[in-house]
């Protein structure tokens, strides 16, 4: 019952982007979809002022992030549409106000929805990457390896078509040449392995309920010793 619920919350998510002739979810949305389905997501909502910055900010404890909302913005930070450890009231105003005049200079035209208010998520011990790609031949795909910069530069990654089974999340995991520094390395502690699985597990039931999704990237995910945070998440319509 629960299942259903979540799918249908983010069906009701997806149609709404269509309707507004959209291909490809806001990031809070793209987050919400992740939610309904159990992947962990740093706390947060949209604000529409900068009071309602500072309301939100305070309800989660700062410091917080500052992002962009809008359709016409897809690379926030090449817009200046991204701020980071912002720690208390008068920061999260400045904030709010340039992350707008920053947005308009570079896209006069642009529709700001709002600003994405959310907690800090502290660093861990790992940053990866959960994908899924609707490939025309196998259908959903999924795909994990290291995040943040290193999938493009290392291209350290391993692929199962959709679905999987705990199984399949664990090989994926293990198959990375990387899978050393997620077991603790030289008195590094260990990644919450299990939670990754449990992402990828998750990951392989939204993609399947949800056949709308082309394309999907959980990048970075921060992983701890225990739990995991989805720091940015992007979903592609078909």
């Amino acid at each position: 019952m629960v299942l259903a619920l979540a799918g249908r919350r983010a069906s009701e998510i997806i149609r709404r982007a269509y309707e507004e002739g959209r291909k490809h979810l806001l990031e809070p949305e793209a987050k919400a979809v992740c939610a309904e389905y159990g992947i962990p997501v740093p706390r947060g909502r949209v604000a529409r002022t900068p009071d309602e910055a500072v309301e939100i900010a305070e309800e989660i404890g700062y410091p917080v992030v500052l992002k962009v909302v809008s359709p016409d913005v897809i690379h926030k930070s090449d817009v200046g549409g991204v701020l980071l450890n912002v720690i208390d009231e008068g920061s999260v105003r400045e904030g709010y106000k340039r992350i707008v005049d920053a947005v308009r200079a570079h896209k006069p035209d642009a529709h700001i929805t709002g600003i994405l208010v959310e907690e800090m998520a502290p660093k861990g011990i790992i940053e990866v990457i959960v994908g899924a790609i609707k490939d025309p031949q196998f259908g959903q795909t999924l795909m994990f390896g290291l995040g943040g910069i290193f999938v493009e530069v290392l291209k350290d990654v391993s692929f199962r078509v959709a679905p999987i089974d705990e199984q399949d999340a664990y090989e994926m995991i293990s198959e990375i040449k990387a899978y050393p520094i997620l077991k603790g390395y030289r008195g590094q502690p260990p990644a919450d392995v299990d939670t990754i699985a449990k992402i990828l597990l998750s990951a392989s039931r939204l993609v399947m309920e949800l056949p709308e999704i082309k394309e999907m990237d959980l990048n970075p995910i921060i992983v701890y010793e225990k739990g995991a945070k989805t720091v940015d998440a992007r979903i592609i319509l078909e």
